[in-house]
């Protein structure tokens, strides 16, 4: 039960939900994804943090970028099967159009390195 409350409490987020979106048009760092959502780098992190230990993104390192993307659903069945639902969900919200249009693209020249 622990791990579908922990699922459920990621999802819960509005800004967790954007990120979920944002990233299922494929990997982004912090720093491409902070700025979408007015957030603090640090509140992204966090936010990012809730996500990955709910098995709903996974990371890898790659030099000094940490990168974002989801999960593949093999860590917990609530998260693949919530993941599976995000993905048909709020497709014509009107926010999520938006800030899914104005995902930067990838160019990892970001100069903050504590993603």
């Amino acid at each position: 039960m622990k791990e579908c409350v922990r699922v459920m409490k990621a999802l819960s987020d509005p800004n967790r939900l954007k990120v979920l979106k944002m990233l299922e048009g494929g990997e982004l760092c912090v720093c491409e994804i902070q700025p979408l959502l007015g957030l603090s780098q640090s509140t992204t992190s966090k936010h990012l943090k809730l996500l990955e230990d709910a098995g709903l993104v996974e990371k890898r390192k790659d030099g000094q970028w940490v990168i974002y993307r989801l999960a593949d659903g093999t860590q917990s069945v609530y998260a693949a099967r919530m993941l599976e639902s995000v993905r048909q969900w709020l497709g014509d919200d009107p926010d999520i159009q938006a800030m899914k249009q104005n995902v930067p693209p990838v160019s990892r020249t970001c100069t903050d390195t504590t993603r």
